[in-house]
């Protein structure tokens, strides 16, 4: 069977109960169950999609990307969610590599839509209300048949989602994931939250992301339990949110975490309903985890990639409070391993590159066959992170490996002097990046963004690091800007931060210290 059997069988079970909330919307089990045959009819007889065929959508979240991933499980087609934060040129590139027979767009996104599509492949549909004259889903469907479950083409060995990286390093690549492994994730994701049916999970980060898709938003439809979608992230909305839909688990990035806690209504008896917040996609500072503690709320951090649907890794709540800043254990359904530069095992507790298997791993990237072999060598996926293994089981990852610095020889991980500095109450945000030397190789750089009112200056954050750090872990040149770099998941993007330290006129918005 194809996953879409998961709304099937609710919908058989429990077709009264909320499957989906979107503002006022409320979408029933055996409402989505209905939608999804529906949809997959108007994909297959409107636009010809079979199976393998792409399916894009582009637009904030909306309960209709949801109908459209189970849409395409049922036919075996797939789904590529897009990023709306990319400029026009980016997307069309995405566009050609994916070559989609249809385009979803919300009203916000047609004109987006229009502009980037190939006529001559892609057809382009707009979800919810849009201008007259353009036709709908909600047309196509008024008039429509259904493709019932038993009639599907879908199966667990079908790739169903494609998700393109954010293209740090190079041209952006497709992700290939496989029903099975969205059904690997979904038993993963239900282990790491205790997940069942009663559960009320609140989705602020966006569906293009793994992360939004994945981490709680598919498995708690796999559990039969409620999806409060938001378009975005909103502070207001999502502390409304909290009581009037007894929410019981959200995601949120550090970056969202902060802006919530700087309201004030960020306290015990307002997260009270919280069972847990989940977290990850950056470093988490310790002393937030701290902070998230002190309201009663465990914050458990979750570990995995694109590459990996994305959990991997994970803390559960009982081993929150105890394991501050690890990643957790192996997921229920999925192994690790730390290997040297040679792939051989490291010794416990050696620092080497985190291997990744298991069913939730990628089939590979679209269109990349030496991009694939290089990432999946006998079946482990080679996250490209460094990391290591405590004696119970507990990872810890030290850094990307592409982002280590060579300074004289010996290996600096940019997270170590990182972790140091975000404690600092002068500091609100900091990156360290290396930067070519004709001495040392590299030299590292502290870029920061310092808390409000702070005068710190560079002598102030080196000393942070005396009696900590090595000496020559310590930065020989610090750059102060207003805010550092981010993608939609909150990771700083260290590629523009090389940039902007490397060139001569990147420091003009910057005000620049160096080593005394």
């Amino acid at each position: 069977m194809d996953i879409s059997a998961w709304i099937d069988r609710h919908g058989g079970f429990t077709p009264d109960k909320h499957a989906i909330c979107y503002g006022d919307s409320k979408i029933t089990y055996g409402e989505l169950a209905a939608r999804i045959g529906a949809t997959a009819w108007v994909l297959q007889n409107e636009f010809g999609v079979a199976r393998g065929d792409r399916v894009a959508f582009l637009g904030l979240n909306h309960p209709d990307e949801i109908v459209l991933l189970f849409a395409c499980a049922r036919l075996g087609a797939i789904l590529m969610p897009m990023n709306w934060r990319l400029e026009g040129p980016e997307q069309r590139a995405v566009m050609a590599d994916c070559t989609p027979k249809v385009l979803f767009a919300d009203a916000g996104y047609l004109p987006r839509g229009q502009q980037i599509l190939d006529a001559k492949i892609t057809r382009l549909v707009g979800v919810g209300p849009c201008p007259d004259g353009m036709i709908t889903l909600n047309d196509l469907l008024a008039s429509g048949g259904s493709v019932d479950l038993a009639d599907g083409q879908g199966g667990e060995d079908d790739p169903v989602l494609i998700c393109y990286t954010s293209g740090a390093t190079g041209r952006p690549k497709g992700v290939v994931l496989r029903q099975k492994a969205l059904q690997a994730n979904a038993l993963n994701s239900r282990h790491m939250h205790g997940m069942g049916s009663d559960d009320v999970v609140l989705t602020t980060l966006p569906l293009f992301h793994v992360g939004g898709m994945n981490i709680q938003s598919t498995p708690v439809l796999y559990c039969g339990g409620t999806l409060v979608l938001h378009p975005a992230f909103d502070v207001d909305a999502t502390f409304n949110a909290l009581p009037e839909h007894g929410i019981t688990l959200t995601v949120l990035v550090p970056a969202q975490i902060s802006a919530m806690m700087d309201d004030n209504r960020w306290n015990s008896d307002t997260l009270s309903g919280l069972r847990m917040i989940s977290t990850g996609s950056t470093l988490v500072p310790r002393a937030l985890i701290r902070d998230v503690h002190k309201v009663g709320v465990p914050l458990i951090q979750v570990y995995g990639s694109t590459e990996t649907c994305p959990v991997a890794t994970y803390l559960t709540a009982q081993d929150a409070r105890a394991n501050e800043g690890s990643g957790g254990r192996a997921a229920m359904h999925c192994e690790i391993r730390i290997v040297d530069d040679a792939g051989r095992d490291v010794p416990a507790q050696g620092h080497g590159e985190i291997l990744v298997r298991g069913d939730n791993v990628m089939d590979g990237y679209w269109n990349a066959p030496k991009a694939t072999a290089d990432a999946l060598v006998d079946g482990w996926y080679r996250t490209g992170d460094i990391g290591w293994v405590d004696g119970a089981g507990f990872l810890y990852v030290d850094d990307r490996k592409k982002d280590m610095i060579i300074t004289g020889g010996e290996n600096v991980y940019p997270a170590e002097v990182e972790n140091i500095l975000i404690e600092a109450p002068d500091i609100s945000e900091v990156a360290v990046v290396g930067q070519a030397d004709e001495k040392w190789g590299e030299t590292i750089v502290a870029v920061v963004v310092l808390a409000k009112d702070s005068t710190m200056g560079m002598d102030d954050l080196v000393a942070l690091l005396h009696g900590r750090l090595a000496r020559y872990k310590h930065p020989r040149r610090v750059l102060f800007i207003d805010a550092l770099p981010r993608n939609v998941m909150g990771k700083v993007q260290k590629n523009e931060l090389r940039q902007l330290v490397s060139e001569p006129d990147g420091t003009k918005n910057a005000t620049e210290g160096a080593a005394s």
